[in-house]
């Protein structure tokens, strides 16, 4: 899910940024510090939306650049349990598929890709023996993620599934609502 969060800081303005102007300087700053930032509180950082308040420089002596307590809103994406997702599929393995869902890929395990048995195919197809639906590199689909872990943070784990009804494959979701008229 993405979200709009409002963070304090404190902002290191270099020498160097002086001669901006101090929203445009801390603004930059505060994208620099925080770009490809990731936690379990705050998710994934995307950008910064807007800086609220500025107050006070101070110098600390023996660094030369100034410090400002800062108040910004920050673009998240927090993936959350059961949340359904809308994705392409980036990369096929003998083990499942990765999904591109944007700011994070997901991995979709072979026992998760349909409800069928499926195999793997040397030119990186998933393929369902008795649906003989396939799954292809470029493929878009929707996915609920039914796992999330940080015990990496710097590369957190999202597990996918398109098993459950509503999920998988674009023209598998048209077929599937066809067949329910």
């Amino acid at each position: 899910m993405y979200y709009k969060v409002k963070t304090k800081d404190f902002i290191r303005l270099p020498p160097d940024q002086f001669s901006k102007k101090l929203n445009e300087a801390l603004t930059g700053e505060v994208r620099k510090k925080y770009d490809g930032y990731i936690s379990k509180e705050l998710g994934l950082v995307i950008d910064v939306d807007k800086l609220h308040d500025v107050g006070e420089g101070i110098i600390i002596p023996g660094d030369g650049a100034s410090y400002f307590e800062t108040t910004f809103d920050l673009i998240t994406f927090i993936p959350e349990l059961q949340e359904v997702v809308y994705g392409s599929i980036k990369d096929i393995a003998d083990f499942g598929a990765f999904m591109s869902l944007g700011p994070i890929d997901g991995m979709i395990h072979i026992s998760q890709a349909m409800n069928d048995f499926v195999s793997f195919a040397k030119d990186k197809t998933l393929a369902g023996k008795d649906t003989k639906r396939t799954l292809h590199v470029g493929d878009v689909g929707k996915a609920r993620i039914i796992a999330v872990s940080y015990k990496d943070i710097t590369n957190p784990k999202l597990g996918l599934t398109m098993r459950q009804p509503g999920l998988g494959k674009e023209d598998w979701i048209a077929v599937d609502l066809e067949k329910k008229k």
